[in-house]
């Protein structure tokens, strides 16, 4: 509304303004505080996107929530199965595939053979028929059916909603024109810029180009980054407004390991599935999440990869004739000195109790 009216309006951190002990505090005096600060510089503007931004982020962030709340409805579809001792869920990887869906609507049905139940898989899960007449003799009743019914019909619902979120996100983040593309011939617009020839891709799809960052993902991240990079100076700048770097604690000679900032939760949480995407990739961030993974954990690779991914994206933004260029899985294996992996594989094998001679082939 402020907007509106034709004021500049600015987000600051209450810590930047936060009121000195001993002093009065009153709403007037706050407010005179606040305007010598501004007056004097110290207090810096948090990043507010534009309203056309900001408007996709309020369709991105419902989606968001709405897909949480599936994943809820069928961990309680799974709780009921397993208070009704009907352990479908030890045998299929989930209870999201065709298979698992047509034996609980089955049991809706109310058939209760288990032979029958299991007679309905389909593909790999016919190999485990023995697994699935054990895991499927429990104790499923009427009443059962009747609440697993309710739960699948609110799935469905919720699949409607998210399908229509789902587009309505797509065509917000078409009309913004910082997000168009250009066409082979020249031509601007919501729909340029899709094909591989483009010079200038659209801004979803600039982004889906990186490995496990599908076009909701990346319409997602634009929501929460908005597509003006020179908010953010660095991509460094946007890696610690999102919270994926580690804070700075250094007092005299010690240097203690400081904890990452909490950032933009939302844009987080996309960049992680998008990083655990990528780590089922043959590519140079799948790579980088193992090697990581094997040392120090998949949390910290989680984390290392969702700023790798972040990195990529300000440049690809940045930039819009940029496009993403995959280094490949074998990138560190190739930059591995050959002298000082000859050295290692021959001490592994020496202190195996061999000695080893080494030729090198013509």
């Amino acid at each position: 509304m402020l907007e509106a009216c034709g004021l500049a309006v600015q987000l600051v951190s209450a810590a930047q303004a936060k009121n000195l002990p001993g002093r009065p505090k009153t709403d007037k005096l706050d407010a005179q505080w606040l305007a010598r600060l501004t007056e004097l510089g110290l207090l810096r503007a948090c990043f507010v996107p534009p309203k056309p931004i900001r408007d996709l982020r309020d369709y991105t962030r419902a989606r968001a929530r709405l897909v949480q709340e599936r994943t809820r409805c069928f961990q309680r579809l799974e709780k009921l199965l397993e208070g009704a001792l009907v352990k479908l869920s030890s045998v299929a990887s989930k209870l999201t595939t065709v298979s698992a869906r047509d034996m609980i609507a089955a049991m809706i049905a109310g058939e209760r053979d288990p032979r029958v139940l299991a007679g309905l898989a389909r593909t790999r899960m016919k190999a485990r028929r023995d697994d699935l007449i054990e895991a499927l003799d429990g104790m499923f009743d009427d009443h059962h059916g009747e609440l697993a019914q309710l739960l699948l019909d609110h799935i469905a619902f919720l699949d409607d909603t998210i399908t229509q979120l789902t587009a309505r996100a797509a065509e917000a983040a078409a009309a913004i024109p910082a997000s168009w593309g250009t066409d082979p011939d020249g031509t601007t617009g919501p729909g340029a810029g899709a094909g591989p020839d483009a010079p200038v891709l659209n801004a979803v799809t600039r982004l889906a180009q990186i490995p496990g960052l599908s076009p909701d993902l990346a319409r997602a991240v634009i929501a929460e980054t908005g597509l003006d990079m020179t908010r953010f100076p660095t991509a460094a700048h946007l890696v610690s407004w999102a919270g994926l770097c580690p804070s700075a604690r250094q007092s005299g000679p010690r240097t203690r390991p400081g904890k990452k900032g909490q950032g933009d939760t939302w844009l987080r949480s996309a960049l992680g599935q998008a990083a655990l995407g990528a780590a089922r990739t043959q590519t140079f961030l799948g790579e980088r999440y193992w090697r990581i993974a094997r040392r120090r954990g998949k949390a910290k690779a989680q984390v290392a990869v969702a700023r790798s991914i972040l990195v990529i994206i300000w440049h690809l933004l940045a930039d819009p004739t940029s496009r993403f260029t995959d280094l490949g899985p074998g990138y560190y294996q190739a930059r591995l000195d050959a002298d000082r992996k000859l050295k290692n594989h021959i001490r592994q094998i020496q202190a195996l109790g061999y000695e080893v001679a080494i030729t090198r082939a013509a």
